[in-house]
């Protein structure tokens, strides 16, 4: 873990840090996506990226990665019960985005079993 000095802001801070690990958290409040899906919806990272954020997610409890028993394998990622935790701030960073922005959300702003 990296040094985070006792304070929990740059703990959490250190949990999130790194160039995708935000919105794959956002994306995967949508529900659960397999590896391929979850690149397709982040233009410009690469494989090896992807699969290192996910690792650093998965390691610190974020993200959950589920593996079906089948031919072929199938991998899916969702978020355990401390990256659901976290939707309420990804959704308060999208309104800020779109209040002082002026960015509007491309993806439906209502998130299937939530209020």
């Amino acid at each position: 873990m990296k040094k985070h000095f006792g304070c929990p802001v740059q703990a959490t801070s250190n949990v999130l840090a790194g160039k995708w690990k935000v919105l794959i958290v956002w994306h995967l409040s949508f529900g659960p996506r397999r590896f391929a899906e979850i690149r397709k919806l982040l233009p410009g990272v690469s494989e090896k990226v992807l699969a290192a954020q996910l690792r650093d997610l998965e390691r610190d409890g974020v993200v959950k990665r589920l593996s079906a028993d089948t031919v072929p394998p199938r991998v899916d990622y969702i978020l355990s019960d401390a990256g659901e935790e976290l939707v309420p701030l990804m959704e308060a960073l999208c309104n800020w985005g779109t209040k002082h922005l002026g960015i509007l959300p491309n993806l439906p702003r209502t998130i299937p079993g939530r209020s």
